[in-house]
């Protein structure tokens, strides 16, 4: 190593090695970092994250298991009753007299879960007869129209979702396609699976964006006419907003024709309010204020406990 004479005394040469290696080593260590993060990809947001997953995998991490059956009032039978009133007199046959009383009844329900991929022909076939059935006339009395095409586009869009209800038929029964209500056609070659009825209602759902925020939006919820008012809607709705509270998103959202005024009480009643972005009336050149003929409502989810 070089030396160097100052004031009589031999000193060495301060070295550059240690620093000229540290810097070395820690240009080495910050270029395989970027390396790292590069090679390590960036977790995706909760709403695509949610939308990834394979329909099993979600009914697993979101769906309550408890939710997927359900009892309901069913048509009421007759049923004879004896009176042993030993003052009545009994009829010629030897009998007393008999009175028909009406029984309650309760039917079994069962809930499925699909992807506008993965739901079987026949059961989507059935959504939209549904949908026709009830609400293809404020379709028509609305500035939307009614498109029997564009509705089925948009019942197929990817990352739609459906709850089915159905009634479970006991084992060995067939299911011959005619429901109350009018809305079933004959069973499909298909099928829709062994001790499984026709579906009878459903809720299509979305976990997207909404102005920027995570929601669930619930695109239809129709019925039969002869499960309405049984509770079958209330349980869909509860379902479609503790998916959307397990998931972690803000609010629940739908739209509602204003005309469909049985459907705005319903809403109204599960806390449902005029969202924020609702469309406003708007007021044309000629001064004339054209009213929207739909509505945005909306519900909070986050700490915002369902009702059972």
């Amino acid at each position: 190593m070089p030396s160097s004479v100052k004031e009589g005394r031999v000193t060495k040469a301060k070295s550059k090695s240690r620093s000229t290696s540290s810097s070395v080593l820690s240009s080495s260590l910050g270029k395989r970092r970027r390396e790292h993060a590069e090679a390590t990809p960036k977790p995706l947001p909760l709403v695509e994250r949610t939308n990834a997953l394979p329909i099993d995998q979600f009914i697993e991490k979101y769906v309550p298991q408890s939710s997927l059956q359900l009892n309901l009032p069913g048509p009421k039978q007759k049923q004879k009753q004896t009176h042993d009133d030993k003052d009545k007199p009994a009829d010629r046959n030897g009998d007393h007299d008999h009175k028909e009383q009406d029984s309650p009844s309760t039917t079994n329900y069962i809930i499925d879960i699909h992807t506008a991929q993965s739901v079987p022909p026949a059961d989507f076939q059935a959504c939209f007869n549904l949908i026709e059935l009830t609400s293809s006339n404020d379709y028509m009395n609305s500035s939307i129209g009614w498109s029997p095409a564009k509705k089925r586009k948009e019942m197929k869009l990817p990352d739609m979702r459906y709850i089915l209800l159905r009634p479970a038929l006991a084992p060995g029964r067939p299911d011959t396609g005619q429901h109350e209500g009018g809305v079933d056609k004959a069973p499909s070659e298909e099928g829709t699976g062994a001790g499984k009825g026709q579906v009878l209602g459903f809720l299509s759902f979305m976990v997207t964006y909404e102005d920027g925020k995570e929601v669930i939006y619930c695109y239809e919820i129709h019925l039969s006419p002869t499960l309405r008012g049984k509770g079958a809607g209330k349980h869909l709705m509860t379902l479609y907003e503790e998916i959307g509270r397990r998931v972690g998103l803000e609010k629940a959202m739908l739209t509602v024709f204003k005309a469909n005024t049985v459907a705005r009480r319903f809403y109204d009643l599960l806390g449902y309010d005029v969202d924020e972005y609702s469309p406003q009336p708007r007021r044309l050149r000629n001064g004339t204020v054209k009213e929207p003929d739909y509505l945005i409502l909306s519900k909070a989810l986050k700490g915002n406990l369902p009702d059972v």
